[in-house]
């Protein structure tokens, strides 16, 4: 009798967790059909650790890396809206082509983009950042002069480690002068893993380097 429990214990957590899915499932049909539902959101898996996705009907809104999630829906709830719901079918194209650039066979996302959290100088550099070929790198110095301030190196590493959409918009790319990594807000361990992915990755006749 007691070697039954647990198999019994696990058919019960399977068949909550089942209903569980089905009853998020059922709020985010109803949210959108009254239209009351501005940030979709949903957590995936990925080889430098899960990510939070966010997407309001303009487009993804937000990536964020373990463990800001939280922090990260606080911020859309009070600067976008409060009417946030976990709805992981709104985020499967984000999640799909995510997956396929860490799996090596996608190198520029075509995803649309909300940039409701971009603003002002640090703005203008995170919309330079997707400019950086997949497989390359810049110093945040030349990214400076490319925004027009070549003053402003720390302004853009400030932007850097605030950009909001981090992977989508490859803000890994950036580098010191010296060819060391930088800050990262995911980590030095995924930026690096980043770049030595797309170094592995790089089309044929391409030589990863800084510009």
């Amino acid at each position: 009798m007691e070697t039954d429990l647990p198999r019994e214990r696990k058919q019960v957590r399977t068949t909550g967790d089942d209903d569980l899915t089905r009853l998020r499932a059922r709020l985010a049909a109803a949210a959108h059909g009254a239209e009351i539902l501005d940030i979709a959101y949903r957590i995936i898996d990925s080889p430098i650790g899960s990510l939070l996705l966010a997407r309001t009907p303009r487009g993804l809104v937000r990536v964020a890396f373990e463990p800001d999630h939280e922090a990260a829906l606080v911020t859309l709830a009070t600067v976008v809206s409060p009417r946030i719901l976990l709805s992981p079918k709104d985020l499967d194209d984000a999640a799909r082509q995510i997956e396929g650039y860490f799996g090596g066979r996608r190198r520029t996302f075509t995803l649309d983009l909300d940039r409701a959290l971009s603003h002002g100088f640090r703005g203008a550099v995170q919309a330079l950042l997707p400019t950086i070929p997949y497989g390359l790198t810049t110093s945040y110095g030349a990214l400076a002069a490319r925004a027009g301030n070549p003053r402003a190196v720390r302004a853009v590493g400030s932007a850097c480690a605030t950009n909001p959409l981090p992977i989508v918009v490859p803000c890994h790319r950036v580098l010191r002068a010296d060819g060391s990594l930088g800050g990262y807000a995911g980590g030095s361990p995924a930026k690096a893993a980043l770049l030595t992915l797309e170094a592995t990755h790089v089309p044929p006749g391409s030589c990863p380097s800084s510009e």
